[in-house]
């Protein structure tokens, strides 16, 4: 987060994204750098889908990832 922190400070929209699991998280590190860096999260976990079913997740983003980059509603907070 701290990378996308500097791009945005330096004009570069920016967006990360993670597994419900880190909503949390993702929120005090936003809090904690004063940062303003979207973030799209995606159902939890992702580490055992398979390729379909992270192309799925992929799928089901993409729409929320392009809000953010281009200043768009915030996305939503959680599939």
């Amino acid at each position: 987060m701290h990378d996308l922190d500097d791009l945005e400070r330096r004009g570069v929209p920016s967006v990360f994204v993670a597994s419900t699991e880190f909503i949390d998280a993702a929120n005090t590190q936003r809090a904690a750098l004063g940062s303003a860096v979207r973030g799209v999260f995606v159902a939890h976990p992702i580490q055992d889908r398979t390729d379909e079913e992270m192309a799925a997740l992929a799928d089901g983003a993409v729409d929320d990832l392009i809000a953010a980059l281009t200043g768009g509603p915030s996305p939503s907070p959680a599939p």
